[in-house]
């Protein structure tokens, strides 16, 4: 394995610079960072790995992963977390996977290198099999996320359920051609699987058939809700879906903000249902119907989950605290 004093001599510089650049020293120049950098590349040093662990030094830092900060239900999500951390003489390192495996095992890496103590996933992209292999260097959580199969300790509302009720609801109130939007490829194991599995039970359960047109994958963003409204428009008027169920209140928000642009009536053309309840839900011209989450007892509880795994403790919750509902209102 090697050492600093390796790198020093590849990078044809002293001990202690190398070591200052290693401690984020500010008045290392460029050209000796470059140089610094090759010769780690080069004889694959990963500088905060072996020494800490030997000396089981804590960097107080966890490491939360979501997809993007932009999607208000994570900008929330990680401020509770934060605040629960922070409260325990915790920082957080926020990192985006942007829905790719590859910034996935970057941060995965962060662990591995002891620069975070433990890691809290709130996305996932990989197999659960490919995230357990880092267990060895810390513990690892999902939060809100991951399949069914895996021997990750696990945070998570029942989104099964909630979209269960919720397609049941829209059922109750006389729709039958319901159209659904996953942030998942609509597989029924990894991303988003929970989520289809309910919708699928009840569609089952009501003798109705899923159509092909009226699925929507991969969707994430306020854009995404507008090119689904885009498509629905271009579909003859009797194709139509009279209902959608959405994986998030944003991308809901796209349809309802296309569609009565477009001269559709909400609920009476097309009755929409999100997922998350955001401040946002109640603010539209037409209030969205929508699943809330308990977003920051979420946060609280995988934070705490996390800082009792560090501390090699036994923690448990009440599963009550993160019981969804939905809140009806005018969309649906």
């Amino acid at each position: 394995m090697a050492t600093i004093k390796d790198v020093a001599e590849k990078a044809g510089l002293s001990i202690t610079t190398v070591s200052r650049f290693l401690n984020n020293h500010p008045y290392i120049s460029e050209d000796k960072r470059e140089k610094i950098l090759a010769a780690m590349k080069a004889l694959d040093y990963e500088p905060s790995t072996a020494a800490q662990q030997m000396r089981g030094v804590k960097s107080q830092r966890i490491g939360v992963l979501i997809s993007r900060i932009t999607n208000p239900f994570f900008a929330s999500l990680v401020d509770a977390l934060e605040s629960t951390a922070r409260k325990n003489g915790y920082s957080v390192l926020i990192v985006q996977n942007h829905n790719s495996p590859g910034e996935e095992k970057n941060c995965l890496d962060l662990l591995k290198k002891k620069i975070i103590d433990g890691l809290i996933l709130c996305a996932m992209e990989s197999e659960s099999h490919v995230i357990e292999e880092y267990e060895k260097y810390g513990p690892i959580l999902l939060c809100n996320t991951g399949g069914e199969m895996t021997t990750l300790p696990v945070v998570r509302v029942d989104d099964r359920n909630a979209t269960y009720h919720a397609i049941r609801y829209l059922m109750a109130k006389g729709y039958r051609r319901i159209a659904y939007a996953t942030g998942g490829k609509f597989q029924q194991k990894g991303h988003g699987s929970r989520r289809n599995n309910g919708f699928l039970a009840a569609m089952n359960e009501m003798g109705l058939t899923v159509n092909e047109r009226w699925l929507f994958r991969e969707q994430h963003t306020y854009h995404d809700g507008q090119e689904i409204a885009l498509q629905i428009l271009q579909m003859m008027p009797e194709e139509r879906p009279d209902a959608i169920f959405t994986g998030s209140d944003e991308v809901a928000c796209g349809v309802i903000g296309t569609l009565t642009m477009n001269g559709m009536k909400i609920p009476e053309d097309l009755a929409v249902i999100g997922f998350d309840n955001l401040p946002v839900a109640e603010m539209l011209n037409i209030p969205l119907t929508t699943v809330s989450q308990p977003i920051v007892a979420l946060g609280r509880i995988s934070a705490e989950y996390m800082l009792a795994l560090i501390n090699g403790q036994q923690y448990k919750y009440d599963p009550a605290e993160l019981k969804p509902e939905l809140v009806i209102r005018q969309s649906a």
